[in-house]
């Protein structure tokens, strides 16, 4: 039986595992990455390993998240970045710079390759060929001192593409499409490959749209074949030594097929609030739009922007709409101001911002009280955005510049035609801003502000456990209720302490007293629990505060890896109906959990009612050891592989 293009690269970096769907497999990482956000915690806990040079082929610290420096706090950890990556051997990209996605498609991702990264939008790596998987910084830390990465053998899903795509019509639509098809949680556990004649007319740049979106669907990752498109673009970058040809077997076998003619799709828009939340963009004419984002690791690159600055070239933006663009990387920049489209994009009335993340974290250009911001990023959750009751959309580049201009939700399929957009045979390279390591670190001073404090101690199970449930949430719970994002959280992303105040916030304030109160403590959930971005802060923090277990109906890939790492046991209702019997504050009891985590079931009681359930544990030999000893840093400390 053939292979997929997902099953060559992992049996290619297989260390160890059978590559069943459902079996554990470890695989070899060659790469990492990491962002500011949730680096500063990941390269603590690699000096908690005691490693003194990383071991993979490449790794890079990026700076694109807390770039808005308010106080000493993220400055604190852009220098403590800088010197622990000299020290052990990880390249540095400067803040400014650019986003971590488009700067390392840009110069550093290589078809065939394996990549983690602490951010769950690294499938975006998967428009080069490149097997891509966003990780939780311990994960990473482990990968750069050279351990496996372990994930649950994946199953495979295709999306055959034909036809090709009308004017104004783009790979985002192309990925609102699938979320509509398939929901937020209709990827979980598998690899999106996209195949087919249509991909031919995709560029790379268009490509790592599409399997950026990929994480909204709760999917492992995306991926498609490096080919003559993916080899052209290695050439305008100066790196076409990197390209090798990839692709799946004619017989390779798939789980599920999706057709797509990409000539009958047409503009898409993403709804409050979430991505999949999806209609078509001309159902909502005349819709009054407040704000304007363009830019985030989804739709910044230089493509993106040649065809917002054709759109916007000699018009001005509506009088009540605030327009942002934020160029995905540096070299963007450079290229736009050099050809002349940053000045079409400037004279339009935009407001240019950093080439960063910027607005999509949070980090500033919040809307307006209730305000409708229409978005080019790839998550609207509720108050992601900085503003409670922002009104966020998801919509294509072409879609935004569209609307900004009118002042209202408009296809763009209703505007002018633009001259037809190429990209340029060599692209603009300057690598000054990547820092590589010292050759030596022995006699770098890795430099640590006040606000950088210890990682938390996490405790090991005993055989019986009894806590309080000091939550109840519902479904599709994700990171950014457990841990919010935005300008007045991220700076002490590496102050648990600190942080832990704001541990669900938006759900419930009270929250972080009462979990400290209860000592030992579970959260009840229900479906897709902890889906969105890969921050283990959702995890650790939960841990600092007391909390031993989650018991959900269903858990977001990422987010379990990051629960067991952290030493809080997740576990399944065996009978779903057992979340609506349970209250907010019962007493609840686990008994023999060693033998239960065996067996792949816990009993629980209900001190309350007396009544005894089940909790559904799939874990493997290796989590269930990382578990008893209270996380993946004490195993490893321990001796664990």
């Amino acid at each position: 039986m053939g292979k997929t293009i997902a099953q060559k690269i992992i049996a290619a970096h297989l260390v160890s595992g059978d590559m069943t769907p459902g079996s554990e497999v470890a695989l070899r990482i060659d790469q990492t990455l990491t962002q500011d956000a949730t680096g500063t915690m990941a390269y603590l806990e690699f000096e908690t390993m005691g490693i003194d040079r990383v071991k993979t082929e490449f790794s890079i610290a990026y700076v694109d998240h807390n770039t808005l420096q308010c106080g000493f706090e993220n400055a604190d950890d852009h220098r403590y970045l800088q010197t622990v990556a000299a020290k052990h051997g990880v390249h540095f990209s400067r803040p400014g710079n650019g986003i971590c996605h488009q700067v390392h498609l840009e110069r550093f991702g290589k078809p065939g390759k394996t990549l983690i990264g602490s951010d769950s939008h690294t499938p975006t790596g998967g428009g080069l060929g490149m097997l891509s998987f966003g990780a939780g910084g311990m994960d990473v830390a482990v990968a750069m001192g050279g351990g496996a990465y372990y994930i649950t053998m994946p199953k495979m899903f295709k999306v055959h593409l034909t036809g090709s795509l009308r004017p104004f019509v783009t790979a985002k639509d192309v990925s609102l499409e699938l979320l509509r098809i398939l929901s937020v949680k209709g990827g979980v556990g598998a690899i999106v490959e996209w195949g087919g004649p249509g991909i031919a007319t995709l560029s790379v740049p268009e490509r790592a749209t599409i399997t950026n979106m990929g994480t909204e669907l709760g999917a492992t990752t995306s991926i498609f074949p490096s080919d003559e498109v993916t080899k052209a673009f290695l050439k305008t970058q100066g790196r076409e030594g990197d390209y090798i040809p990839l692709e799946s077997d004619g017989d390779a076998v798939y789980d599920r097929i999706i057709e797509i003619d990409l000539s009958t799709l047409k503009p898409m828009i993403a709804c409050p609030h979430s991505p999949d939340n999806v209609v078509a963009v001309d159902s909502l004419k005349g819709v009054k739009v407040d704000q304007v984002c363009i830019g985030s690791c989804t739709n910044s690159s230089l493509l993106d922007m040649l065809k917002v600055a054709a759109m916007l070239k000699g018009k001005t933006i509506a009088p009540g709409v605030s327009l942002s663009i934020s160029p995905g990387s540096r070299q963007v920049l450079s290229m736009l101001a050099q050809c002349g489209a940053l000045t079409d994009i400037l004279a339009s009335g935009a407001r240019l911002l950093e080439c960063a993340c910027g607005p999509c974290i949070g980090m500033g250009f919040s809307p307006s009280s209730g305000g409708v911001s229409l978005r080019t990023f790839n998550r609207n959750f509720l108050g992601r955005s900085g503003t409670k009751d922002g009104q966020v959309y998801l919509v294509s580049p072409e879609t935004a510049a569209a609307s900004a201009l009118t002042g209202y939700i408009t296809d763009p399929m209703t505007m002018e035609p633009i001259p037809a957009i190429s990209l340029p045979e060599s692209f603009c390279i300057d690598d000054s801003a990547v820092l590589p390591p010292a050759e030596d670190g022995s006699s770098v001073e890795v430099l640590r502000g006040p606000n950088i404090k210890e990682f938390p101690k996490s405790k090991a199970f005993s055989q019986n456990l009894a806590v309080e449930a000091v939550l109840k949430v519902g479904d599709n719970i994700t990171t950014d209720h457990i841990m919010p994002a935005g300008a007045k959280i991220l700076p002490y992303r590496s102050n648990i302490p600190h942080l832990s105040k704001f541990c669900f916030e938006v759900c419930d304030p009270s929250f972080p007293e009462r979990a400290k109160a209860a000592g030992d403590g579970v959260i009840i959930g229900g479906s897709n629990y902890g889906q969105g971005s890969s921050r283990e802060h959702a995890a650790l923090v939960p841990m600092y505060l007391g909390i031993r277990c989650v018991i959900a109906k269903s858990f977001a890939r990422i987010h379990a890896a990051n629960l067991i790492n952290a030493g809080i046991l997740p576990l399944t209702f065996e009978n779903p109906e057992d979340y609506d019997a349970l209250e907010q504050g019962c007493k609840l009891e686990l008994t023999d959990i060693a033998g239960g985590m065996a067996a792949g079931r816990i009993a629980i009681k209900d001190q309350n009612t007396g009544k005894v359930f089940y909790g559904s544990c799939e874990l493997t030999q290796r989590q269930q050891k990382i578990l008893l000893c209270g996380g993946l840093l004490n195993y490893t400390k321990e001796g664990g592989q």
